[in-house]
């Protein structure tokens, strides 16, 4: 049974099933839930024929379970097709080795990030969802970093629709923030917010609970709350334990993942829970380590964001937390509606018992600048600080029974500053993709972390 046909649920209960393409349009459920499929599908008796696909082949075998009969074969098909053609590699997701680890090279889109896998895909799905609805949609987004140029890149130019991604001023990479500001498509607009990514996180959810607002301004959402993102990021678990089990006889892998917002590791626990060859999940976290903390002790509390080398992950209230949490309690969604409440109120969650697929661990800004020194040093291997933190979790939770493989999620060209202090030099970390963003001229707003000063900005901006 193809499980769109069933229809997607809200995490908190509050809505009555709706099909995948409302789900994509959607964004944020309307009583401020995430959206779920209400059966995840069972594919292990594909898996062999699945084995051997190229990237593009297996992303429409994993996409369409979730798709059901809302695109016909060839639709989906050439969406998929244009969303890879603008990747450097050919085979999209290659996978190298080091030290014993297979790395899983994620960023070989137009922005040089993991979020090109799904981002390319959104854009071209919204595009052609909107032509067929004769509608038009205004994007938001929240980014710590990747997640924003990736839409952008994503959506810049195509018509029907604008997106607004919202940054949290001064606490991203600078070539992060070029990647952003640079791009002069009349309809992008970057948004710097005075604040952490947490804030521009709460922004973006007040904003979809505004349900008359977002109504009239025909808002969609290009985070990981879109259930698309979560689906495309599916594809390359099953296409890395694939690989890495044709050099191991078919051993089941454990997958390294650097995670902050939980979207990347949550896309891995439902390839697990669908069949994929995978017995391990192991959440890597820099210094703020909020998720580490309540699969090492079932507590959930939000603390003070804490700058880092990997900005992408300075995040205390990860919004695909949720998704996990709904299965964690049993797929009840009352319960987890209170929890979330009581989140709200009290900054706090704590939940008994041990989830045994995950383990995880934390690495500080020694450790990372480490284990970039190391790996160039040792394996001729530049990695970003991302990467990094994921390497350095992988050394504390070696098994000799389960292939390793990382998430490598940047290139490392994207975070110059780290390389330097890692390597006493910024040379190595090079992209043709960014020879020329710095010379180009810029633009972007400034706002405070106030609602009504995101909704002022987008209502300036679509009614000019």
């Amino acid at each position: 049974m193809d499980i769109a046909s069933a229809g997607y649920i809200s995490t908190r209960g509050g809505i009555e099933p709706i099909g995948f393409s409302d789900a994509v349009m959607t964004g944020l459920a309307p009583d401020g839930g995430l959206l779920l499929p209400e059966k995840i599908p069972d594919v292990q008796q594909e898996l062999e024929e699945w084995r051997a696909l190229s990237y593009p082949k297996l992303a429409e075998k994993v996409i369409q379970k979730f798709i059901g009969d809302e695109l016909r074969p060839h639709t989906l098909r050439n969406l998929i097709q244009n969303s890879y053609a603008r990747f450097d590699a050919e085979e999209v997701v290659p996978i190298t080795e080091a030290d014993d680890v297979y790395i899983a090279e994620l960023f070989h889109g137009p922005t040089m990030a993991f979020k090109d896998l799904a981002l390319q895909f959104l854009g071209n799905l919204f595009e052609y969802l909107l032509e067929q609805r004769e509608d038009h949609l205004n994007v938001i987004g929240a980014t710590s970093g990747d997640t924003g140029s990736a839409a952008i890149q994503g959506i810049r130019g195509k018509d029907n629709m604008n997106v607004f991604i919202l940054f949290p001023e001064g606490r991203i990479s600078k070539v992060q923030e070029r990647q952003m500001t640079s791009v002069r498509d009349g309809n992008v607009h970057a948004v710097g917010v005075e604040g952490t990514f947490d804030d521009t996180q709460r922004l973006l959810k007040e904003l979809f609970s505004d349900l008359d607002f977002k109504e009239q301004y025909r808002l969609g959402a290009v985070n990981s709350v879109n259930w698309a993102r979560i689906v495309a990021q599916i594809v390359y678990y099953f296409y890395s334990a694939f690989r890495v089990q044709d050099k191991n006889g078919k051993s089941p892998v454990q997958v390294v993942v650097p995670t902050g917002n939980f979207g990347n590791i949550f896309a891995g626990y439902l390839a697990h829970r669908m069949g994929a060859p995978i017995d391990r999940l192991i959440l890597a976290t820099n210094e703020n380590n909020i998720l580490k903390r309540f699969f090492q002790e079932g507590i959930y509390k939000k603390g003070r964001v804490t700058p880092t080398l990997s900005p992408s992950m300075d995040i205390q209230v990860a919004s695909n937390f949720e998704r996990y949490l709904y299965y964690r309690c049993g797929e009840d969604a009352a319960q987890v509606q209170q929890l979330m409440e009581d989140f709200r109120r009290n900054g706090r969650i704590q939940l008994s018992g041990e989830d045994p697929l995950f383990a995880s661990g934390t690495a500080t800004r020694e450790d990372t600048l480490r284990i970039m020194h190391r790996f160039y040093d040792e394996h001729h291997t530049l990695v970003d600080p991302h990467t990094a933190v994921g390497l350095s979790v992988a050394e504390q939770n070696r098994d000799p029974h389960l292939p390793t493989v990382c998430l490598a999620t940047a290139h490392p060209a994207k975070f110059p500053e780290a390389v330097k202090l890692a390597l006493g030099t910024a040379e190595p970390a090079k992209h043709p993709g960014l020879d020329t963003i710095h010379e180009a001229p810029a633009r972007h707003a400034v706002i405070a972390p106030e609602k009504s000063a995101v909704a002022d900005y987008i209502r300036s901006a679509v009614e000019h």
